[in-house]
């Protein structure tokens, strides 16, 4: 019997856990991964990047209708469950259930945020990145699914100093942002950060089991520099969104990146999130009066 993952928002359609006779039904590449852990249940073995990569395909293809979902190697695999976590949270901060536009900043390979939300919500994304070969991932994979392929579009940043700029028009108006910002401050901390992360799966200190490129998993300064780049721009943009918003993983960056958001004359709320033994929080802020949306 599957366990209901308490700490996955209310609404999330993942927070039942995964029915790999299911998934396998849906997609039988992932039967060549799937046995039975110590506990007898199903399940595939997390530190096997391959594993993980065939179940991701297989929650895309049977939750989300994705088809043909795959990466690049090295890059990030991301959890789908904690990811449509995320969104569903976006969702909260609108009160109606109108076609949202929203800004994926990073979308990386995987190009998940665009994919999930225009599945789940029949949402509309523009999806941006500073390397346009990971840009060119995304393009294939939505050539495989030209269901949604019109709602989402490809934006190249140039200057990986710039976030907004370059990306949103003076008078285009958007929603919401979402962003899974770098989390690490430099490149030896992203491999200490993953070899502490390896001895807790009790794999190889050099297995990557969910990947990760320079620009995915660190940037000079971190999250906390990335993030604080974003609020400063963000003033610029005021009129542009209503809800600003990133994953923030550290919670001693918060004090300062709220510091920053009060220093702006913005409004901001905080929302705690985990999955598993993971714990994050979305960082929310907006310049609007009526913070429910421009609709």
């Amino acid at each position: 019997m599957r366990k209901i993952k308490q700490n996955l928002h209310p609404d999330n359609i993942h927070r039942f856990g995964y029915d790999f006779m299911l998934l396998m039904k849906a997609d039988p590449a992932l039967k060549a991964f799937v046995k039975p852990n110590p506990y007898g249940d199903l399940s595939i073995d997390f530190a096997d990047s391959k594993a993980v990569l065939a179940l991701n395909r297989a929650l895309l293809l049977t939750y989300h209708h994705i088809q043909a979902w795959d990466l690049p190697p090295g890059h990030l695999c991301p959890p789908i469950p904690g990811r449509a976590d995320y969104l569903y949270y976006i969702r909260d901060l609108f009160d109606s259930e109108v076609e949202l536009i929203g800004l994926d900043i990073g979308t990386g390979a995987s190009g998940i945020y665009p994919l999930l939300g225009t599945s789940l919500f029949g949402w509309r994304f523009l999806a941006s990145d500073i390397d346009q070969k990971s840009l060119k991932n995304v393009a294939k994979i939505l050539t495989q699914n030209p269901s949604i392929s019109n709602k989402i579009e490809l934006r190249h940043q140039p200057n990986a100093s710039h976030i907004f700029k370059n990306i949103l028009n003076e008078n285009e108006i958007i929603d919401f942002t979402v962003c899974n910002p770098p989390f690490h401050s430099s490149a030896k901390e992203a491999i200490q950060g993953t070899q502490r992360k390896n001895r807790n799966l009790k794999i190889s200190p050099r297995t990557l089991n969910f990947g990760g490129k320079n620009n995915e998993l660190w940037c000079p300064g971190g999250e906390k520099k990335f993030v604080s780049q974003m609020i400063r721009e963000s003033l610029e943009f005021k009129e542009n969104c209503t809800w600003f918003t990133s994953l923030i993983s550290k919670k001693d960056s918060l004090p300062s990146l709220i510091r920053s958001v009060e220093n702006i004359g913005a409004k901001y709320r905080i929302v705690d999130m985990s999955q598993g033994h993971k714990k994050s929080r979305m960082l929310a802020w907006s310049f609007k009066q009526n913070k429910k949306g421009r609709r």
